[in-house]
């Protein structure tokens, strides 16, 4: 079994044949699919996905592009739903900031303050994290441990592969794998991967993004983290049943579904 533990099923590119996606996953031996609360304006579609099949779950939250919705969002709204089984996506995104110094200055502040409110909102409600770092890994990473992430932990989702990030491990969070591994540009991820603690690495997709090899330029769907499986497989010499299991029992353990 496989859990897509990061997959956006709430994006319109899904709309017309949810039901056909979700049933080649299963086919496919994935069983389980988690939706990242990343757009407030999808939410609510997320939440219905979920109450809708029995193996979809959701997680509420902002993503730093989005970073002005999060004032206006009613979290206690979402996150004592059944289904709800994480706050975020949330974190830093320095990638494409413009702008004057001073804007880029306010526009990382603001990213700050409203990650840095996520996690406090976690520790709160008791439920992991999310975290999207672009660019940001050294802002990222010291907000975290100023906030003690380390009281809830969470997921380093689309893992960048910086080694200074890997320290995480010891503050309960876990290092999202998804198609990227499969490119033939990975290079860094490739090498950064075994130095990774098995019990500490989570499959997904990021669909409908980042489609692996042999399907780069399609959509993403949950039934591709069965080649980021195989790779991952490959990579660390580890039989695939077993990159099977270790990952989904590590996703059980840390969303507790």
């Amino acid at each position: 079994m496989i859990i897509d533990t990061h997959i956006h099923l709430d994006d319109e590119r899904y709309d017309e044949d949810l039901e056909a996606v979700l049933e080649r996953a299963r086919e496919g031996g994935v069983e389980r699919f988690i939706i990242p609360g990343a757009d407030t304006t999808t939410l609510d579609k997320a939440v219905k996905i979920a109450e809708t099949y029995e193996d979809v779950y959701f997680s509420v939250g902002v993503h730093p592009y989005d970073k002005a919705q999060f004032d206006a969002l009613d979290f206690e709204k979402y996150v004592g739903h059944e289904k709800c089984v994480a706050i975020g996506e949330c974190g830093l995104d320095y990638f494409r900031l413009e702008g004057t110094e001073e804007e880029i200055l306010a526009n990382k502040t603001e990213q700050k303050r409203v990650f840095r409110a996520q996690i406090e909102l976690a520790k709160k409600y008791k439920k992991p994290l999310i975290v999207h770092v672009r660019d940001a890994s050294r802002d990222s990473k010291e907000l975290m441990l100023e906030a003690n992430v380390g009281e809830v932990g969470g997921v380093l989702h689309c893992f960048n592969a910086d080694e200074e990030l890997l320290s995480l491990a010891n503050e309960g969070f876990y290092f999202g794998i998804g198609g990227v591994l499969t490119f033939k540009n990975a290079k860094k991820l490739v090498n950064v991967l075994p130095k990774i603690p098995t019990e500490k690495l989570i499959i997904e997709t990021d669909g409908p993004y980042l489609t692996p090899m042999p399907h780069r330029g399609e959509r993403n769907e949950p039934f591709y983290t069965t080649f980021v499986a195989q790779k991952m497989s490959e990579l660390l010499e580890i039989p695939l049943e077993n990159i099977k299991d270790l990952t989904t029992e590590n996703a059980q353990k840390l969303f507790s579904i």
